[in-house]
């Protein structure tokens, strides 16, 4: 009986301090994009919401001045924080040197970084950043910047021909194909899974040191596409930081993918803290099947920023 109450007691014990565990504490930076196709004011609070979805973040949005307002005064506290998400993309000149040099040194000390979407674009001459995410587009960049990385007969291609850095088609589903299937982020995931309708960028070019490509997505040449499969979800290391790059994540409709919410939410969490502990949910797509949430369906009659109306799912 002794035996057993202690038992109890110390099984009642762990899993208080399992459930006591401390959340992951999450800046997610916004405040400016490229154009107004890339709709921030929109897909933040989607990107807050999964992240408060998963049950283990703590998570402070932290907007930046905009282009025109005053930055002397815009000095986060990076440090307060296991991992920034950056849903934001501006030019070289926006950032003093003073706030570029404080966040390099949080990544280099151990921070996390996630880059999603077009986040890719920002800082094209800030060496440190492109060395962070590995691979970037537009805002100039070209072969100077690094090569273009790609699959190829199941090896990373780094291919330094000249050329534009930064492509895409008109947004289409497409499916995705796991290069690293043991890796913390897509361990237990498909080998290959469908995306919904979203840009596939192509074209992606830089430094690529420190960089592995977990997963590839075929840009169709019928789609103006390369021809090439072209890295999607992208792991790094600067310094002591890590990295979680995804391509994916244009507007509401490119969010609302179980696959993006599964692999962004899951990124988050080993950029924070090295591991992954959520399980992949039953509704992942498969194969041949998008799979997508009710509840994260773009608002009736919303229209994807620079494109055509999109009806509404049906419930």
């Amino acid at each position: 009986m002794r035996t057993g109450i202690i038992g109890t007691l110390l099984a009642l014990t762990c899993a208080i301090s399992i459930q006591a565990a401390p959340p992951i504490r999450v800046m997610l930076l916004d405040g400016e994009q490229g154009g107004p196709y890339h709709a921030w004011q929109e897909t933040t609070p989607y990107l807050k919401r999964m992240l408060n979805d998963a049950g283990i973040f703590q998570i402070d949005v932290v907007t930046a001045p905009p282009r025109d307002g005053d930055f002397s005064t815009f000095k986060p506290d990076w440090t307060k924080y296991q991992v920034v998400v950056a849903n934001y993309d501006a030019p070289d000149e926006r950032w003093p040197d003073s706030l570029k040099a404080s966040f390099v040194e949080y990544i280099r000390n151990g921070g996390g970084l996630v880059s999603v979407h077009a986040a890719d674009n920002a800082f094209p001459n800030w060496k440190e950043f492109n060395l962070m995410i590995g691979v970037g587009g537009w805002r100039g960049r070209n072969e100077k910047w690094g090569p273009h990385f790609y699959y190829q007969d199941g090896k990373l291609v780094s291919d330094t021909a000249s050329g534009n850095a930064g492509s895409h088609g008109a947004r289409q589903p497409y499916k995705l194909v796991n290069q690293v299937t043991d890796h913390p982020i897509t361990k237990g995931l498909p080998k290959e899974w469908m995306h919904v309708a979203d840009e596939l960028y192509a074209n992606l070019r830089g430094p690529g040191e420190n960089m592995t490509v977990l997963s590839t997505a075929w840009s169709d040449p019928a789609n103006r596409g390369t021809g090439h499969d072209e890295p999607i979800l992208m792991v790094l290391a600067y310094g002591k930081g890590r990295i979680f790059h995804t391509a994916m994540g244009h507007d509401l409709a490119a969010l609302n993918c179980v696959g993006f919410m599964t692999t962004y939410q899951r990124g988050t969490e080993w950029a924070a803290t090295g591991k992954v502990t959520q399980k992949v949910p039953r509704d992942f797509p498969t194969a041949d099947k998008t799979s997508t949430r009710a509840e994260y369906n773009p608002p009736a009659g919303w229209t994807s920023p620079g494109g055509p109306p999109r009806p509404r799912p049906k419930q």
